[in-house]
């Protein structure tokens, strides 16, 4: 069970987000997102490619229905593609399984985005229609506890016969974030008691004892899921399975390689394995390689098991591999994965703005990552990362409406090269309504809707502030409660004011206050605790002495940055990206014209000369950047090529909004490094 003194993510029954920005993001989550991706897994959305979700599991049960009837003949595995669609989508066969083999997924994200909803916002008629699923999904499940329909509905004589790429231990992983999140947030355990069974199967079936199957999951997520699962029930069996899956990985023989599986050619010449993480122990990684969720998922359960177990070759390994991707391979919008083929991380300072993958549920994964390793140890590169990736990489994925989403996450794109160039048709310029691979928006959904439990995690007396939400927060210290209420204002533009009021509750403890990167250690601290504070690893820890009601006050500097890349990024060599706080700016085709390309900003242009306008994008308030630029005169009907001369320009104010609101106003070109001359 836990340690009192274990740095866990803080309760969300014990949070009350009351902040604008991202109680609008949690609103629209609740009552725009959650009933249009109920419509969307239940194939109802007109226009949106089918999820089938919900058909699949509808499919199991009934099959397991049927199972129990005379001269009944189980499937038997054939030859089944990757992807089922029905010739007709509009009258699929209601016994047949349709989608990708891990379509089970939506449907749990789903779930879980309901749960963390249904735990500050109670509301019977979406609690009902949940339970009313969880009913289903329990029907479909098999007698000894194996589920995952694909298999049940094309024959599980093929189950666990490819761990590399069936999936099985990814929709395990995705069923019990679920389960242990709905059983919280409303008690009800059937779910749990799922996902238990299930994890009671997979112990049988894969493990180090003899007789069983010496693997570990293709698609990583089980392992952190497992931990989940050990903290919610105090079981230690499935701490034991989830530090195997860490352990048992890119040993020798390689556990795929006895499968015997061919390589895909997107892989070569890298070896396979790495496509995996399979290519060392994991405690002899120190590159972030492979497909980018993959990793960041793995990366996170590793973080969780060298936590809970204090292994220090653990903790290392996931320094490193944190290292590697923030210094190396991460994009300024917190997007990982920088290329299309394999959806996965690169070389680093490989980083294209034009054909960048950047899956939203990459920069998910790194919100995850970034938070297990706030918990291993507390320090500000940690939130800074998990803050750059919260604000850009995946609000950027939804739209302001909440009902299209984009898988693809680019730095700079022109809607005619998106069309007709075939190295960059993964980018969208206008958001989609559903996606037949659908993970990240009901990932996106889970995440905004749990965001108080990254924005605070706690330890025996100590509360941690790693993101600046205005919020209530309820903490337990000894058998007192301390109340703390955090109240961010950014009216002024030049600071975020964070005023931090505790209530008289009898009970000492510490206040960990984060100092954001974006400050750039421009701060001032008064009140309550400010007399005896102390400075550690970018956070500053107050002594609060709450016998009576005290306030507490933090002024952060916000001011406007001018950012360059590390030279060897050659893609942004004489380009600066513009940020203001944790947001990293962007140019819009609405705003200021076509041709980005001809924009510029002079290199003798100061931050300090950028200036505010607020406007509304989308029905949403937005705080526009305006900077001194220059619009280049577009040189054309002089040949393909000419004599270079001086060239002519003239003045621009250049219009900067959030990169996460973009592309809500239509097509239009977008860039987010801008020239300086």
């Amino acid at each position: 069970m836990r340690d009192e003194h274990e740095n866990r993510a803080i309760d969300l029954k014990k949070v009350r987000i009351t902040d604008d920005f991202w109680k609008t993001e949690q609103e629209l989550v609740r009552n725009e997102v959650i009933p249009y991706q109920w419509e969307a897994l239940n194939d109802r959305v007109e226009g949106a490619a089918p999820s089938y979700a919900m058909h699949n599991f509808r499919a199991a049960k009934a099959l397991r229905a049927r199972s129990k009837e005379p001269g009944f003949i189980a499937p038997v595995f054939g030859d089944v593609p990757f992807e089922v669609l029905p010739e007709d989508p509009a009258h699929p066969d209601p016994s047949k399984f349709y989608g990708y083999l891990f379509q089970d997924t939506d449907f749990y994200k789903w779930i879980e985005a309901v749960a963390y909803s249904l735990t500050v916002h109670p509301d019977p008629a979406l609690q009902e229609t949940a339970d009313e699923a969880i009913r289903i999904i329990e029907g479909a499940q098999a007698e000894d506890g194996y589920l995952d329909t694909y298999y049940i509905l094309n024959g599980r004589n093929a189950e666990f016969t490819n761990l590399r790429d069936n999936h099985e231990l990814y929709c395990f992983g995705h069923l019990t974030e679920a389960a242990v999140a709905y059983v919280q947030a409303t008690g009800n355990a059937r779910l749990l008691r799922v996902a238990e069974r299930y994890a009671a199967y997979i112990s049988s079936k894969i493990g180090a004892e003899e007789g069983k199957k010496h693997g570990y999951p293709g698609h990583e997520i089980a392992e952190m899921a497992l931990v989940r699962l050990y903290e919610e029930t105090g079981n230690t069996d499935y701490l034991a399975l989830g530090r195997y899956f860490i352990d048992e990985r890119g040993k020798e023989p390689k556990y795929f390689a006895l499968e015997g599986h061919p390589q895909h050619d997107y892989e070569k010449p890298n070896p396979i394995f790495s496509y995996y993480q399979a290519h060392l122990p994991v405690r002899e990684q120190d590159e972030a390689m492979g497909h980018a969720v993959r990793a960041v998922y793995l990366y996170s359960g590793m973080a969780d098991i060298a936590r809970l177990t204090d292994d220090e070759s653990l903790k290392a390994a996931c320094r490193k591999l944190f290292m590697s991707i923030s210094r190396d391979k991460m994009y300024i919008t917190g997007g990982i994965g920088s290329t299309h083929i394999g959806e996965a991380f690169t070389f680093p300072y490989d980083l294209p703005n034009d054909t960048a993958y950047t899956e939203s549920c990459a920069s998910i994964g790194l919100v995850f990552f970034a938070r297990r390793m706030l918990q291993m140890e507390p320090k500000s590169e940690y939130a800074d990362v998990m803050e750059r990736a919260l604000y850009n990489g995946v609000l950027s994925g939804i739209a302001l409406d909440g009902k299209s989403f984009f898988y693809v996450n680019p730095l700079e794109v022109w809607p005619e090269a998106s069309r007709r160039d075939a190295r960059k048709l993964h980018v969208k310029n206008v958001r989609q309504k559903w996606f037949g691979c659908a993970c990240c928006p009901p990932n996106i959904a889970r995440l905004l809707e749990s965001a108080g439990a990254y924005a605070f995690t706690e330890s025996g007396d100590t509360l941690y502030t790693h993101l600046y939400i205005s919020s209530e927060v309820t903490k337990t210290v000894g058998d007192r409660e301390v109340r703390v209420k955090l109240d961010v204002t950014r009216s002024d533009p030049s600071k975020w004011t964070v005023r931090i009021v505790t209530e008289a509750c009898g009970a000492d403890f510490r206040l960990a206050l984060r100092i954001p990167g974006w400050c750039r250690g421009k701060y001032s601290l008064s009140g309550a605790g400010s007399d005896s504070v102390s400075e550690k690893d970018g956070y500053l820890y107050l002594c609060m002495n709450n016998e009576e009601r005290s306030e507490t006050l933090l002024e952060l500097s916000c001011p406007v940055r001018f950012m360059r890349a590390d030279t060897r990024v050659r893609e942004n060599s004489g380009r600066i990206a513009v940020t203001y706080g944790p947001y990293v700016y962007c140019l819009e085709e609405k705003d200021n014209g076509p041709d980005l390309n001809l924009l510029t900003i002079g290199r003798e242009v100061r931050p300090e000369e950028v200036t505010f306008e607020e406007t509304e994008i989308a029905g949403r308030k937005a705080r526009m950047l305006l900077v001194p630029g220059l619009r280049e005169e577009a040189e054309t009907n002089q040949g393909l090529y000419f004599d270079a001369e001086d060239e002519k320009a003239e003045p621009k104010t250049l219009k900067m909004i959030p990169y996460f609101m973009w592309a809500n106003r239509g097509e239009n070109e977008m860039q987010v490094w801008i020239r300086q001359g």
